[in-house]
C-alpha cells in the first residue's frame, strides 16, 4: 500500500501523523532559541602587543614581523592584517571559513606561546583573541554618580558583574571604564640618592617577595601535606615592610624610601551616561538560550542590585538587545499574519471547504519546519523567519494542486476517497519533480562559501526544510482532508467564485493564447525584447552587498589627530553628547572617552585604549526609515563643524564585518612613499561626489620624546642599556612588581613609579636615575640626550607587505557600488613609483568574494534543475521549454527593483535563485500536464489550449500565494530582505503572466516527446 493509499484508507494513522506533527512544532516553538542576528563561527583572531615606550617601526621589526612569518605558516591562513599605533600592535588572522575554529584558536595559541621566548622580554601585554558573535553584549548598565569614589564605582560595578554570571544564559558578564584599584610604591628620589640606592633595587626587593611559587608535597604514612613557602603580599603594609638593603646593622625598608598605599590607576577610559560620570556593565549570551528567558533572569538580578545601591548611586539599564529581538520579531509576525489572510483571499476559488484543507498545510508546515530549524542548531532570528516567510507562500503550492486535482476529479463523479487517491496520485510526479525543483534552487544558498554565506545559511535552510515538509503534507494529511471535507457533489463548474474566474480565464486567456500560438515568432521577439531591455537596467540599479540594520541605535566615532590627550578627546565627546542631546527620540547616550563602547553589534569590534578615541552610543526609542536617516544627517554637518577632530555618524550594518564601503590598500616598500601616495589618494576621495568621512591613517606623522642612549658613555659608567630602558618606564608610567592579593582572593597590581599627578611633564625625565655595576646610579641626562622625532602615527601591513588604507563612507542616499566606481576612475590620476600598487578594498572586495561564491551557486543550481527536468521528462526540448521561464522572470524581479529605489544587493541576488526555482516549479505543471493529454490521444495544439486554460488557475494560484505571502515583507521590511521580496514578487508576475503565452508557443516550436 503506498503513501498516499495509507493516509486516506487507514485515517487513525494519519490523524497520529497530524498530533506529531502539531507537539513536534510546539516543542520547537518552546526550545528554539530567538535572537536578532544569526551566530556563525567568525574564523578570524587577533594577536594583541604592546611594548611600552616603543615605536611604531621598533614594533614592526621586534614584534609583528616574526609573528607573520611564524603564524603565516598555519594552514588555511587567508588573510594577515597588522597595524601599529604607537607602541600597541595587532595581527589580525583571518582563516578559510570551513576551520574549526576552536581547534584553530588552540592552534594560533600554542604558535604565539612558543614565541615568547624570540619577542622582547619587556612585552606588557601578548595575548590572543577569539572573534565571536558571542563577545555581543546583550545588554548594558551604567552605574551613574557624580560624587561616589572610584574605588566605590568599582566595587560596585564588581559585585554586579559577579551577580549577572550567575544568571542561566549568561556567558559572561564585564566592567569597562573602571579605575583599577592598585597598591602605589611612589620612589622619594632624594632619599634613594642618599643612601644610594637604585629604583632598580626596589623594583626587585618587591618582585622577590612578590614571588608566589608553590612549594611542592610531602608525604608521611597515609598523609600527604601541601608545602607552602612566603606567598604573595596581602596588604600594602606588607609591601611597605620589604627589606630593600642593609646599612650596618639597620635595614631599610621600601616604606624608607618611598610612599606605599592604595590608589586608583591613571584614568585611560573615561565614561559618563547621559552625560553623567558613570562605569558601564554588560552581559555577552551563551548560544543556544533565547534572548528574552536571559533578559528576564538578568532583570531580576538588576532589580535587587539596585535596590542595595547607595542613595548617590543610581543604575541606568540604557540598552537591551532582547527590545530589539522582539520588535523585529513581532513586526515579522505581524507581515506573516497578514500574509496568512492575503494567502486565504486567494484561495476563495477553491471554495470554503477546499481552503480550509489548503490552510491546514500553513501551520503543519511550518510546525514540522521550525522543529527540523532547531533539531539543524539553528536559531529563529530575522533571517530565518524571513525563509519562513518565504516558505509561507510556497508550502501551499503543493497543496493548492493536490486539493484542486482531488476536487476536480470529484466534480467529474469519482467519490470521496476514489477522488481523494486518484486525483493525488496524478500530479504525484509532478509534485515530486517541482518541489525537487525548489529545493535544489534553495540547496546551493545553504553551502554558500565565505562569511556572507553564514551569515544568510538560516534563510535558504528555513526554507528547504518547510517546504520539505509541506510535500509530506501535501501527501498524506492533505487527501485525508480532502477525502472528508471536500462535498460529495459539487456543480462541475465549481463554486461562485470558480465559475467567475473560470469565466474571465476563458474570455481572456484562452483568445490570447490562440493569437500567441498564431504568431510564435513574433511572440518570441517581444519577449526578448523585454528580457533585453531591462537587462540593460541593471547598471542603473546598481550593485551593493548589505544594506544599513536599521536598529534604533546608531553610534558616533570620536577620533583625534595622534598625540592628541585624553582631555582633548574629552571636548570632542562633550560637544557631540550636547548636538546629541538635543535630537528628539534620543533614549540613552553612552559616552566613551579613550576606549570604544563595549561591543554591542556582532560585526562591529571596539577599538582598543587609546587617548585619542572617543566613541558615543546612542540608543533612540525607535527607529523610523524615512526620518531617522535625515536626523543623523542633520547631525552629522553640525558635528562637521567641531575643528581638528573627525566625529563620524555611523549606522550600524548587516553581514559580515568590513572597515568601510570604500577602501584602497596602497601598498609598497618606503614609509614616505606610501605617506606621498596616501595624500594624493586622499585627496581624489576627497573630491569624488558621494564620499564622506574619508580617513588618511598617515596625514600626520606622530612627534614623540626620543631618548638617545650614548652607548659609550652608558658603557664606561656601567649602565646597561636594558636599565635605562627599565628607568624610563618606571619613571614615567610606572612597572609592575607583582600583586597583593587581597581576603576575597582577588588580586589588585603593584605599581612602582616615581611620584607624578596625571600624566608626567617631559621634566619627570631629570629625576630619572639609573642603576650602575658599580652600586650607585647615574642621572639619565649623564647617558642620553632626550630630542623630539618623528615617526609614522601608524604601520599597516596587508600579507606581510607594508600598506596604508585610505578609506572612506558613502553619503546617504547613494549607491556604494557607482561610488566606488567613480573612485577608481579617479586613480587614473595618480602615478605609482614600480614596486607600489593600488589594491581596491572595503565593500567592492567583499562583493567579489560574496558574489563570487554566489556565481558558483546560480551555476549549481541552474545545472542540477536541468539535470532533474532532464530525468523528469526524459528529452531536452521539454527540459529547455521549462527552462525558458527563467529569463520571464528576471524581467519582473529587475524591474522590481528598479521601481523600488533597491539595488542588485546580496540578499537580492538571492531572490533571484529562488525565483528560479519558483517559476520552474509552477512551469513543469503545465508541461507535464500537456504530456499527460498528448498520451491520452489528444491532439498537440488542442492539448497545449487545454492544459493552458486547466492549469491557469492553480498556477496562477500558488503564484499569487507566494506573493500574498510576500508581499508584507516588501512593504515593510528592513532594508536587508525587502529587496528579496520584491525579487520573487515582480518575478513572479512577470513570468506568471508571460509563461503562460511563452511555454505553451515553445511547447508547440519544439513539439517534444510527450
Amino acid at each position: 500500500m503506498s503513501l498516499i493509499d495509507a493516509s486516506v484508507r487507514r485515517p487513525a494513522l494519519t490523524i497520529l501523523l497530524f498530533l506529531l506533527m502539531v507537539s513536534l512544532g510546539l516543542s520547537a516553538w518552546q526550545a528554539i532559541p530567538r535572537q536578532e542576528d544569526p551566530t556563525f563561527p567568525i574564523p578570524i583572531y587577533t594577536v594583541v602587543a604592546a611594548l611600552p615606550g616603543a615605536a611604531p617601526v621598533d614594533m614592526e621589526r621586534l614584534v609583528i614581523r616574526p609573528l607573520e612569518d611564524r603564524l603565516g605558516e598555519l594552514e588555511q591562513v587567508k588573510e594577515l592584517d597588522a597595524r601599529i599605533t604607537g607602541d600597541v600592535a595587532t595581527l589580525q588572522l583571518e582563516f578559510a571559513v570551513d576551520i574549526d575554529v576552536d581547534q584553530k584558536y588552540g592552534e594560533v595559541q600554542r604558535e604565539v606561546d612558543a614565541m615568547r621566548a624570540e619577542l622582547p622580554a619587556e612585552l606588557a601585554l601578548l595575548e590572543v583573541r577569539k572573534t565571536t558573535a558571542q563577545n555581543v553584549g546583550i545588554l548594558q548598565v551604567a552605574l551613574v554618580s557624580p560624587t561616589a569614589s572610584d574605588a566605590v564605582l568599582d566595587r560596585l560595578a564588581e559585585t554586579l558583574e559577579d551577580r549577572l554570571e550567575t544568571v542561566p544564559g549568561i556567558r559572561r558578564a564585564r566592567r569597562w571604564a573602571t579605575a583599577e584599584r592598585q597598591v602605589l610604591v611612589e620612589l622619594d628620589v632624594g632619599r634613594l640618592t642618599q643612601l644610594g640606592i637604585g629604583t632598580g633595587q626596589v623594583l626587585g626587593a618587591v618582585q622577590g617577595e612578590s614571588a608566589d611559587i608553590p612549594g611542592g608535597a610531602v608525604s608521611t604514612g597515609d598523609r600527604r601535606f601541601t608545602v607552602r613557602t612566603s606567598g604573595s603580599y596581602t596588604s600594602p603594609e606588607a609591601v611597605g615592610a620589604t627589606v630593600v638593603a642593609g646599612r650596618g646593622d639597620a635595614v631599610v625598608r621600601v616604606r624608607d624610601v618611598a610612599t606605599v598605599g592604595w590608589a586608583s590607576a591613571d584614568p585611560e577610559y573615561v565614561a559618563r551616561f547621559d552625560g553623567q560620570r558613570a562605569v558601564f556593565v554588560n552581559a555577552e549570551q551563551l548560544a543556544g538560550w533565547k534572548i528574552g528567558d536571559v533578559r528576564d533572569g538578568a532583570w531580576a538580578v538588576l532589580d535587587r542590585f539596585e535596590a542595595e545601591l547607595p542613595g548617590d548611586v543610581t543604575l541606568a539599564r540604557g540598552f537591551d538587545q532582547s527590545v530589539n529581538v522582539a520588535n523585529r520579531l513581532s513586526r515579522l509576525g505581524t507581515d506573516f499574519l497578514i500574509a496568512i489572510g492575503l494567502v486565504l483571499v486567494t484561495l476563495l476559488p477553491l471554495g470554503l471547504r477546499a481552503s480550509a484543507v489548503v490552510m491546514v498545510a500553513i501551520p503543519l508546515s511550518l510546525a514540522l519546519g521550525l522543529a527540523a530549524l532547531q533539531w539543524l542548531g539553528f536559531s529563529l532570528n530575522q533571517l530565518s523567519i524571513v525563509g519562513f516567510v518565504i516558505a509561507l507562500g510556497l508550502l501551499v503550492d503543493d497543496s493548492i494542486v493536490v486539493v484542486e486535482n482531488i476536487a476536480r476529479t470529484l466534480r467529474e463523479g469519482a467519490s470521496r476517497v476514489e477522488a481523494a487517491i486518484a486525483g493525488t496520485r496524478q500530479i504525484t510526479k509532478a509534485v515530486l519533480g517541482a518541489t525537487a525543483v525548489l529545493v535544489f534552487a534553495f540547496l546551493p544558498l545553504m553551502l554558500l562559501p565565505g562569511l556572507s554565506g553564514r551569515y544568510i545559511r538560516s534563510l535558504p535552510v528555513a526554507v528547504v526544510v518547510t517546504v520539505l515538509a509541506s510535500m509530506l503534507v501535501a501527501f498524506t494529511v492533505i487527501p485525508w482532508l480532502a477525502s472528508v471535507l471536500l462535498p460529495r457533489e459539487e456543480r462541475h463548474e465549481g463554486n461562485r467564485v470558480l465559475r467567475a474566474v473560470l469565466g474571465v480565464i476563458d474570455r481572456t486567456y484562452a483568445p490570447l493564447l490562440a493569437r500567441a500560438l498564431a504568431r510564435p515568432r513574433t511572440t518570441l521577439a517581444l519577449s526578448a525584447a523585454l528580457v533585453a531591455g531591462v537587462l540593460a537596467l541593471v547598471p542603473v540599479v546598481g550593485f551593493s552587498l548589505f544594506p544599513k540594520a536599521e536598529t534604533p541605535q546608531f553610534r558616533i566615532d570620536v577620533r583625534l589627530p595622534v598625540g592628541s590627550s585624553l582631555a582633548a578627546t574629552d571636548s570632542a565627546v562633550r560637544f557631540t553628547e550636547r548636538a546629541v542631546g538635543r535630537r528628539a527620540g534620543v533614549r540613552a547616550v553612552f559616552s566613551n572617552i579613550g576606549h570604544d563602547n563595549p561591543q554591542v553589534y556582532y560585526n562591529v569590534v571596539p577599538a582598543e585604549t587609546d587617548p585619542t578615541v572617543g566613541q558615543l552610543f546612542v540608543v533612540l526609542d525607535a527607529y523610523d526609515p524615512h526620518t531617522t536617516p535625515l536626523m543623523l544627517d542633520t547631525l552629522r554637518q553640525e558635528l562637521a563643524q567641531y575643528p581638528g577632530a573627525r566625529l563620524e555618524v555611523k549606522e550600524f550594518e548587516n553581514g559580515p564585518p568590513i572597515d568601510a564601503p570604500i577602501a584602497l590598500r596602497i601598498q609598497g616598500t618606503d614609509l614616505d612613499t606610501l605617506q606621498r601616495i596616501a595624500g594624493e589618494v586622499e585627496a581624489l576621495v576627497a573630491a569624488t561626489p558621494g564620499t564622506r568621512y574619508v580617513v588618511n591613517p598617515v596625514r600626520r606623522p606622530r612627534t614623540d620624546l626620543h631618548v638617545a642612549i650614548d652607548r659609550g658613555k652608558a658603557g664606561l659608567l656601567g649602565v646597561a642599556t636594558i636599565d635605562v630602558d627599565r628607568a624610563v618606564r618606571m619613571g614615567l608610567a610606572g612597572l609592575e612588581a607583582g600583586e597583593v592579593r587581597e581576603a576575597d582572593g582577588s588580586a589588585r597590581p603593584i605599581l612602582v613609579r616615581l611620584p607624578h599627578d596625571g600624566l608626567p611633564e617631559p621634566s619627570a625625565l631629570e629625576r630619572i636615575w639609573i642603576p650602575a655595576s658599580s652600586g650607585g646610579a647615574v642621572p639619565l641626562a649623564q647617558v642620553a640626550t632626550v630630542d623630539f622625532s618623528s615617526s609614522p602615527a601608524e604601520i599597516q601591513r596587508y600579507q606581510a607587505r607594508r600598506t596604508v588604507t585610505v578609506s572612506s563612507d558613502v553619503q546617504t542616499g547613494e549607491n556604494v557600488g557607482r561610488v566606488t566606481d567613480r573612485v577608481l576612475a579617479a586613480l587614473g590620476d595618480v602615478a605609482l613609483p614600480p614596486g607600489y600598487d593600488i589594491v581596491p578594498a572595503g565593500e567592492l572586495e567583499s562583493r567579489s568574494e560574496s558574489f563570487g561564491g554566489l556565481g558558483g551557486a546560480i551555476a549549481v543550481a541552474v545545472f542540477g534543475i536541468l539535470g532533474i527536468l532532464v530525468l523528469e521528462f526524459g528529452t531536452f526540448k521539454s527540459t529547455l521549454i521549462v527552462a525558458s521561464v527563467i529569463p520571464l522572470g528576471m524581467i519582473g524581479g529587475i524591474g522590481a527593483l528598479f521601481l523600488t529605489g533597491n539595488t542588485l544587493s546580496f540578499t537580492a541576488t538571492i531572490g533571484f535563485v529562488a525565483l528560479i526555482g519558483i517559476e520552474i516549479k509552477t512551469t513543469i505543471l503545465l508541461v507535464d500536464f500537456t504530456n499527460q493529454l498528448r498520451r491520452d490521444g489528444v491532439p498537440l495544439r488542442e492539448a497545449v489550449m487545454q492544459a493552458g486554460e486547466v492549469r491557469f488557475l492553480p498556477i496562477v494560484l500558488t503564484a499569487c500565494t507566494a506573493i500574498g505571502g510576500l508581499l508584507p515583507v516588501a512593504l515593510q521590511g528592513t532594508g536587508l530582505y525587502a529587496p528579496l521580496a520584491w525579487v520573487i514578487i515582480g518575478g513572479l508576475v512577470s513570468s506568471t503572466l508571460l509563461a503562460r503565452l511563452v511555454t505553451p508557443v515553445l511547447y508547440v516550436m519544439l513539439e517534444p516527446e510527450a
